[in-house]
């Protein structure tokens, strides 16, 4: 059975991003970060990534050279070949998938190369960190699409009006 705080979060997450604004505006860092550890092994233990991987069926992480030359490696092909095949530029001058969702991802939701998969996947959703207090707007986009982030920031509200 599904905990109730995860039933219809998508709905539940669009309803109540201006209240998660004023709390990450308002949120003592220190007392956030001391939560976050316990916050996300409860998230990742209710939560399946693979269930849902909206982050990789709508959303591209950043390729960083480090990620490319480790992913063509990896593949068997030259970097070059790899960022012309796969990767685009964005208009903020990074390099993101060509498209989506994201061609390393299989119909299972497993990705074909979790081993060396990019930095920002490997992070994703960055909230066992101050990320989130840090980089606002991406928090906010994030708890639209990804439960885990959804469920974090509705347990430090609520942890917050509970004290």
């Amino acid at each position: 059975m599904q905990e109730k705080l995860l039933q219809n979060w998508e709905k539940k997450s669009g309803e109540r991003v201006k209240e998660y604004k004023k709390y990450l505006n308002r949120a003592n860092k220190n007392t956030v970060l001391k939560q976050l550890p316990d916050l996300n092994e409860q998230a990742f233990s209710k939560i399946d990534c693979l269930q849902c991987a909206n982050c990789c069926k709508n959303y591209s992480p950043r390729f960083t050279p480090p990620d490319i030359k480790r992913i063509s490696k990896y593949l068997g092909m030259k970097e070059g070949d790899f960022k012309d095949k796969y990767l685009r530029v964005d208009e903020e001058g990074d390099n993101v998938l060509r498209q989506m969702p994201c061609s390393f991802l299989g119909a299972d939701n497993y990705c074909s190369i979790y081993e060396v998969r990019p930095t920002d996947c490997a992070r994703f959703p960055y909230m066992d960190d101050e990320f989130m207090l840090r980089r606002q707007p991406m928090a906010l986009k994030n708890s639209s699409f990804c439960p885990i982030t959804y469920y974090i920031l509705e347990k430090l509200i609520e942890a917050e009006k509970s004290r």
